[in-house]
This record gives structure tokens, sequence and C-alpha cells, in this order.
């Protein structure tokens, strides 16, 4: 029955999705180059609302957990599994007041409304799988950024999507670069629950009803741990609140 729901339902959700893409794309820009970061920052915060409450279209249940836990004076690095394509709007909304920044591939950087524009002009980086040494640079001066400026950095260190919600083994070296340029930083891992059933079907029909439900776990100080400790300390916390251990 849900299937079934999902092919009436679906095209109205990615109708208000694309609109919220395509009208903010033009006001981003004009915030962007009249008033600045600040401006820009408030429109992407107002089209990250507008995407995740587009989910309720497909008659999603969406719980934000965990926030009243972050700081708002230090820089963060988040370390979050990675499900779907719709993991980014609410982490964008939940750490606004953290300034999240992305680790995204270049190919994101064009093509896409507002959203190519968001990662060229709000702080976010693009990186080219295919050269690990860009790939470092543009970490290492995110990191830099979050350090000097208190904001945070996301990644997924994952790599890739968990298309049934098992959480894959974390890669580390995204991890060490950006602890060695943002040794101050406090590591908040981050759950990311219920976003892979979005997609279950591919992306025709999506899924409907789904429980989506995002948790920032206790955030712990680097306190001498190696970027493999934390890796491994990441990944076990987001693993047993997924009950996956």
């Amino acid at each position: 029955m849900k299937k079934i729901l999902g092919y009436f339902l679906t095209p109205v959700f990615y109708l208000a999705f694309g609109l919220n893409l395509g009208v903010f794309h033009p006001v981003q820009v004009i915030c962007y180059n009249l008033w600045g970061y600040s401006a820009h920052k408030r429109s992407v915060e107002i089209l990250n609302f507008l995407l995740i409450k587009s989910l309720a279209l497909l008659g999603s249940s969406i719980r934000f957990e965990g926030f009243e836990k972050l700081p708002v004076n230090r820089p963060l690095i988040i370390i979050a599994n990675h499900q779907s394509m719709f993991d980014i709007p609410p982490i964008a909304w939940g750490f606004r007041r953290q300034h999240p920044k992305f680790i995204s591939k270049k190919e994101l950087g064009h093509g896409i409304p507002s959203i190519s524009y968001n990662l060229r002009k709000g702080g976010s980086i693009l990186i080219d799988r295919n050269d690990p040494q860009q790939a470092v640079v543009e970490i290492e001066n995110l990191g830099k950024k979050i350090e000097e400026h208190n904001y945070s950095a996301v990644i997924f260190p994952e790599g890739t999507r968990s298309r049934n919600g098992k959480v894959k083994k974390f890669k580390v070296r995204g991890i060490h670069t950006l602890l060695e340029s943002a040794p101050s930083s406090l590591i908040v891992p981050f759950v990311i629950d219920g976003n892979y059933k979005l997609q279950e079907n591919g992306p025709f029909p999506l899924g409907v009803g789904s429980k989506l439900t995002y948790t920032v776990l206790d955030p712990f100080e680097l306190s001498g741990l190696s970027a493999e400790e934390v890796a491994e300390k990441s990944e076990f916390q987001i693993k047993k609140h997924l009950g996956q251990i």
C-alpha cells in the first residue's frame, strides 16, 4: 500500500523540492552579492528548513535529538553516517548555529540549483576523488577555516551512502587531515536514522511514512586520541545507537 501511495506522492514531493531549489537559487545570489556571508547563510537556513518540511509530503515524521549538547563558541568536527542524498538538509538546519561546512565531490559544484551555488559560496569544499593530493589540501584549508572562525566541518567517513542503513567501515584519512588542521575541535558523532528508507525503491517511488531521526550523540574531546581512535569510537557509538552492535 505504501509503495502505491509513493507513486502518487513522489511527484508532489519532487515538485515542492524542485521549486524550493529553483526559487532560492536567485535569492542566494542576491543575498550573497548584496549583503555577504550572513545574509547568504540565512537564506540557506530557510531553504533547508523548507526542504525538510517538504518530506512531510511523503508522510515522513521528523525528529531532532541532542542538539542542546552543542557549544557555539568552538570548532566542531561532525562525524556522521551517510544514508541518502537527503542527509544534507537536516544537518545544515540542525547545526545552523555552528556554521556547518561540507566536504563534497567536485561534481556537485555545478548544475544543481541552489545546492551547487551554496557549496561554492557558503564555505564548503569540493574535492576531486581522483586527485588525493587536491583533496588533502582542500580538507586542510577547511580545517584551518573552522579552527579560525569556530565553524564546524561535516564528514561522512563511510565515503559513500549506505543503501540499506548498515554503517560501513569508517575511513580515517579525511578525519586525520581535519584533526591536524583543527586541533582544538570537539568531536561530534551524529546519527542519521531512516533516510535510507526514502530511497529503498530508488528515486521513484520514494518511501512513504518513514520515521526520520537525527541525533547528536555525546561529543568528546580529542585528549590525545589518534585519528584511528576517533574514527573507531565514532563508528562504534553510531552503530550502537542504531542497534547494529
